[in-house]
């Protein structure tokens, strides 16, 4: 009985609901929701309090939009006492037509009813006089056998009653369960994956369906939301229609309105012929599409179907059109938050570096982004030529840099590329190009701009190394994991010098450099965090592991390293961002 008065709360927006029952010299409260004490502790009101004794006695429901307007109930002690504005309330009755009650909506506000509101209401209400019904039922059934042992044949017929009962009870409660875990389960949705896996399991009881699709609009087509952890057929065969196509779930799209198909013999006689196939291939007999409604625009369709004939009486299509409301809110939601995660990504990708010709180095990236939908991250390359040794002579140095912006949203993303943007102004503004002057500058930029960059990086140049072959390895490492270096003969080591992070209450600080040849056939390996770290692993561990898989395949072509990297076990769904940056002297 709680349950349905938390149901009326939600379905209604109203702070208080209760369910009553009037006696003599008082009104039980049995399920309520939003009373002040004392009446929430006692679960009763005096005779003087009880609002709902005319329905009781006329059966028939009252519907009061301002107490304090009507002469007959705004001195009621009940109105008063209960902060009784806005006042609704639905008999409840028993098998034979007896009123025994109410199920009660109260506002502290004036309120015009809506039809809509108080349809629901009426429906919460006929499925409450149902639990009611049982309950009674089941009283005197087993009053009845006590009493009238030889009255058989009554007996059966009060318990085919009891059942029936039983089973119209259970689908209202079923119904209201729907309501109750939509509102609840559809509340904190984070993309339309999450909504898509929310909505299948929302569906229970006798009346389950075979299978629920979500089908989202896009201009002129309709398509279906795959469920990412069920490998149904539905989402095999048909991903998308055309609004103009003769399905059920296109048509409620066109015509913006629920459509019923009860049989099969409907389907054949209202749509075409790859419609009926499809639905034969699939195993339909009945379905339901319920359009979904955002705040502007009509955003899909819900379509519920099921394997055998399934005969939806009004309850149940109120409910389900319930439902969908809680639905649509979701997809609306999700779909925004889709959409500013897509555009953050975008933003992200479009400001790494295009990899700049090098005819004495080979040079080659990987970026990844998570495998969570709307984790966006602040981790970036970068790669440039520093100015020319002399006029139309060949490339001089190469700046490279790997780093990893602290955050997982827009803001990080934003950051990363002011940082990036700033360390590139501060190294072509320091000759002769210095990593640790560069980190240096940008350390006391940040410290007086408006800027919260914190994270790691390493910031490094390469310069050839004269008569000797190779090239000369000149970094400084602000906190971030170590770059690993592999020499022609197959070992790898770990640059492992480095200094504090980038963060702005460490405040300017003088960072360090180290230097290091690279014979030719050396391949250097920059990276992020997102490559060895995963919940549950040890980090020592997977860079053990990387730095022997570089060992193995590094004097393989590049673009093949970079996808050995990323298809290494450990690294199946990543949960960060991975930027990987691989140079080969040749």
């Amino acid at each position: 009985m709680d349950r349905f008065a938390r149901l009326v709360s939600r379905l209604l927006r109203v702070p208080v609901a209760f369910v009553s029952l009037v006696e003599e010299d008082r009104q039980i409260l049995p399920g309520m929701y939003g009373l002040p004490q004392p009446w929430a502790a006692s679960r009763a009101l005096p005779p003087s309090h009880a609002l709902c004794r005319s329905v009781v006695a006329s059966g028939r429901a009252l519907i009061v939009p301002d107490a304090r307007t009507d002469e007959g109930l705004r001195d009621s002690p009940g109105v008063v006492d209960l902060g009784v504005v806005a006042y609704a309330a639905m008999p409840l009755a028993d098998g034979d037509g007896l009123v025994l009650g109410t199920l009660c909506a109260v506002d502290h506000e004036p309120r015009a009813w809506g039809d809509g509101e108080l349809s629901d209401l009426e429906d919460l209400a006929a499925a409450c006089s149902a639990e009611l019904c049982l309950r009674i039922l089941s009283a005197q059934s087993r009053s009845a056998q006590k009493v009238l042992e030889t009255a058989r044949a009554a007996a059966e017929r009060a318990r085919t009653d009891a059942q029936r009962l039983e089973r119209e009870a259970q689908v209202g409660l079923d119904h209201a369960e729907l309501l109750l875990r939509s509102s609840e389960e559809l509340a904190q949705t984070s993309g339309l994956e999450d909504v898509r896996r929310r909505v299948r399991d929302l569906f229970v009881g006798a009346g389950k369906p075979s299978y629920v699709g979500l089908l989202v609009a896009d201009k002129d087509e309709l398509h279906r939301v795959p469920d990412p952890d069920i490998d149904h057929t539905v989402e095999r065969e048909v991903l998308t229609l055309p609004v103009d196509a003769a399905f059920p779930s296109t048509r409620a799209m066109r015509e913006r309105r629920a459509v019923f198909v009860p049989d099969r013999e409907t389907l054949v006689a209202d749509y075409s012929p790859e419609a009926v196939g499809f639905c034969d291939r699939m195993g339909f007999t009945t379905v339901l599409c319920l359009p979904l409604w955002g705040s502007r625009a009509l955003l899909g369709v819900l379509a519920v179907c099921w394997a055998k004939r399934h005969e939806v009486g009004v309850t149940e299509r109120a409910t389900l059109t319930a439902a969908s409301g809680y639905i649509a809110q979701a997809v609306e939601r999700a779909l925004y938050l889709d959409d500013r995660i897509s555009v953050a990504r975008q933003l992200q990708e479009a400001m790494l570096t295009d990899l700049p010709l090098a005819s004495h180095v080979d040079i080659s990236a990987l970026y990844q982004p998570a495998a969570v939908g709307d984790m966006i991250g602040g981790d970036w390359y970068d790669a440039y030529h520093l100015p020319h040794a002399s006029p139309g002579g060949e490339p001089g140095a190469l700046m490279i840099t790997v780093g990893d912006i602290t955050g997982h949203d827009t803001h990080a993303a934003t950051i990363m590329g002011q940082v990036r943007s700033m360390l590139r102004q501060a190294t072509l503004d320091h000759p002769p190009y210095s990593p640790a002057t560069a980190l240096t500058a940008l350390d006391a930029a940040c410290s007086v701009l408006p800027v919260e960059a914190s994270g790691t990086l390493v910031h490094a140049r390469l310069d050839p190394a004269g008569d000797s072959h190779g090239w000369t390895l000149t970094w400084s490492n602000a906190g971030h994991p170590p770059p690993l270096l592999r020499t022609p003969d197959g070992r790898v080591a770990t640059l492992a010098e480095h200094d504090i992070l980038l963060h702005p209450d460490l405040g300017p600080y003088l960072r360090t450099e180290a230097r290091r040849h690279l014979p030719s056939g050396s391949t250097l390996l920059l990276y992020t965090d997102g490559l060895i770290e995963r919940r549950g692993h040890d980090i020592d561990a997977s860079t053990a592991q990387l730095v022997a898989l570089l060992a193995r395949h590094g004097d393989r072509p590049l673009a093949e390293l970079l996808r050995r990297i990323s298809g290494r076990p450990a690294n199946p769904a990543p949960e960060d961002d991975v930027v990987v940056l691989a140079l080969r002297v040749p």
